[in-house]
């Protein structure tokens, strides 16, 4: 049996002596792991970085089998971030979370389309909010998407500023006054309003991060990355303290 496709690298682990087993996201062959020879090796360390597009070729004697995989680097992303700690941080969450949420061997070509993307983007500032919407389009791929165009109570579509934790439907400032301390702050630039701070990034976090702990984690395949159901993955834990931290910098500085 044997393939080839393009992958973005999710992780590498170490097995045996000197071979890694690695894990891709591919547009044909979903989330898919296979066996690659040397990859403890210095040559290959700069190949297998998280978040790194590669070409991929996937050999095994029965489809069921691990395999092995070649890899060439086609292009390296975090190395164009290294002096970028918040880059950094929502790479590595990004690769941790779509590893640990997605079926294995399945084809997922719009998360696929969509990691690429968010890895692609030029600008620092796009990739905080980017990041949110991406989990947006994962939960809506794995079929908990989040319906922000109108207010579940009255169907307006104007003033929307809450999200129900139950539903994942908007909610208006009239509709959501008497309930607020039960709702999310729905982020403006959620909804193509406006600008955005680390305050905003981390409420869109803790939204996502709510529906992806009761849906996508309640049941993990993965104990290493999952250790708890209902938990979420270390390195997406990480990243909302990076921004949680960032609201503290700015409280302090203000006060």
């Amino acid at each position: 049996m044997e393939w080839t496709d393009e992958g973005i690298v999710l992780s590498a682990r170490p097995h045996g002596e000197n071979a890694a087993v690695v894990t891709l996201l591919t547009p044909n062959y979903g989330r898919h792991a296979g066996l690659v020879a040397g990859g403890q090796g210095r040559n290959a360390q700069p190949i297998l970085q998280p978040g790194n597009r590669v070409k991929a070729k996937w050999r095994a004697r029965l489809l069921d089998h691990l395999g092995n995989y070649t890899l060439d680097l086609a292009m390296s992303h975090a190395a164009s971030w290294l002096d970028e700690p918040e880059i950094l941080a929502i790479m590595s969450s990004a690769c941790v979370v779509t590893e640990a949420s997605l079926p294995e061997r399945q084809p997922m070509p719009g998360i696929f389309a969509g990691l690429a993307t968010l890895f692609s983007l030029p600008d620092a500032d796009l990739w905080g909010p980017a990041y949110v919407k991406w989990e947006m389009g994962l939960l809506r791929a794995l079929g908990y998407g989040m319906d922000l165009t109108q207010c579940a109570a009255n169907g307006s579509s104007e003033n929307l500023i809450y999200v129900s934790p139950r539903t994942g439907r908007a909610v208006s400032q009239e509709a959501g006054a008497p309930y607020h301390e039960k709702l999310f702050p729905l982020p403006a630039f959620l909804l193509g309003v406006g600008e955005w701070a680390a305050a905003d990034i981390l409420q869109g976090l803790d939204l996502t991060g709510h529906f992806l702990s009761r849906h996508v984690f309640a049941h993990p395949h993965s104990r290493l990355l999952i250790a708890q159901a209902g938990d979420l993955p270390q390195a997406r834990q990480r990243l909302a303290d990076y921004y949680r931290k960032q609201c503290e910098n700015v409280k302090a500085d203000v006060a």
